[in-house]
């Protein structure tokens, strides 16, 4: 069984980890696997600005939400590439900005082979949006959209949508990082007549894995007298991530106990407005790309909060588990299939700060510290490591091929 993996980067971003982390379990199970991505070169970098242009034209000049949308205008035909023709299975991951046009996934659809598609936001199911924000409109047909504050049925979102059009007869597999995906790709005009599977992303275990919680502390020059709330992203001030939220449930912890203190690692742009109103002590640790450094972080938590307005997947909250770490989080998107709500961990009300509050003190006071972090690490082990997704994929592609037969 040969498989091919299309992924726009190499390492960046957590589609190409994924991607990364899959097809080296496959390798390890003794499938061939080969990789393509974009290449750094002049090319490919006119075709990333070139789409932005048009995306930045079509919004009016407006920067704002540049980075929230794709069109897949432009990109590269990979249809004649030996890797690709010589493949029984196409796999594609995250291939947005300037790596795959939609024309190009539909000369892939033309060489009749098994194709499987990694969901890693909503693209694949939408017009050009990678998350809708409860936006509806790509149940029926894109336009007006609201990334683009258009008033017009037929803007360029609308126009994406309708050249996506043969999604709809494609034979694509897809594959949803979680059920919550599932059902937005199952929902959607473009896709809801395609055969949609869940298998979630891997987590590397031997870096991931929990630590003796004083030890680290003590390491890190961490409190021993403190209940450690943490949490991470990529941007913490990216309004998605919802430390409004956090904030505002933690302030309502404080006035019961003062033994709070709040770790952060991730890139805020400005420091100052971002810690206003914030009535416990922090400590922000800025951008951290040390995985080994962020699992010991995970370690020396009592808790980790997730307070996204929308998770696809969930990472954090299934390495902070890895480590041992109960993670608290809303129930709109893909955290509910990680987080048994109350056996390891809790699921608090969408955009409630006071059940995430309700959710932060549930895990800090919990009778049995030991038993929760165990059951943490046991939903880890039982669904998300490298070995068990790879399992999963494999089926999946037997499966597709047998069917080509």
């Amino acid at each position: 069984m040969k498989i091919v993996i299309l992924n726009t980067s190499e390492r960046t971003g957590g589609a190409a980890v994924a991607a990364g982390r899959l097809g080296k379990a496959l390798g390890q199970a003794g499938i061939q696997v080969d990789k393509l991505v974009r290449e750094n070169t002049w090319l490919n970098r006119f075709r990333f600005y070139w789409e932005r242009l048009i995306i930045f034209l079509c919004n009016h000049l407006n920067r704002k939400n540049l980075f929230a949308v794709s069109i897949a205008n432009t990109g590269m035909d990979l249809s004649g590439h030996p890797l690709v023709k010589d493949a029984d299975i196409i796999h594609l991951h995250w291939i947005n900005q300037g790596f795959l046009s939609l024309k190009d996934i539909e000369e892939l659809v033309n060489l009749n082979k098994p194709i499987v598609w990694t969901m890693h936001d909503m693209w694949p199911c939408t017009g050009i949006c990678h998350h809708a924000w409860g936006c509806e409109r790509f149940y029926d047909e894109c336009g007006k959209c609201l990334f683009l504050k258009s008033n017009n049925l037929h803007d360029l979102s609308y126009y994406v949508w309708k050249k996506k059009g043969f999604l709809k007869t494609s034979g694509i597999q897809l594959v949803a990082v979680s059920s919550w995906l599932a059902e937005q790709a199952k929902k959607s005009s473009l896709t809801k007549d395609l055969e949609v599977v869940v298998i979630p992303n891997a987590i590397d275990v031997s870096i991931f894995l929990k630590k003796e919680k004083i030890e680290i502390r003590k390491k890190l020059f961490f409190p021993l007298d403190k209940k450690i709330v943490l949490m991470g992203a990529v941007r913490l001030d990216d309004p998605i991530k919802g430390f409004e939220f956090l904030k505002d449930a933690l302030n309502i912890l404080s006035c019961a106990r003062n033994d709070i203190l709040l770790v952060l690692f991730g890139a805020i742009k400005n420091d100052k407005p971002f810690f206003d109103h914030l009535d416990v002590p922090c400590l922000s640790l800025g951008h951290l790309s040390d995985n080994n450094q962020i699992a010991e972080l995970y370690s020396a938590a009592d808790v980790t909060v997730v307070p996204s307005f929308y998770e696809t997947f969930g990472q954090t909250i299934i390495e902070a588990m890895a480590c041992g770490c109960p993670a608290v989080s809303f129930n709109n998107s893909g955290q509910t299939d990680i987080i048994d709500h109350k056996k390891n961990g809790y699921v608090a009300n969408y955009k409630d700060a006071s059940d995430l509050a309700n959710g932060i003190r549930w895990v800090l006071e919990h009778e049995d510290q030991q038993a929760l972090s165990d059951a943490c690490v046991k939903k880890v082990q039982e669904n998300y490591t490298e070995e068990v997704v790879a399992k999963q994929y494999m089926a999946l592609y037997k499966h597709l091929l047998h069917q080509k037969k």
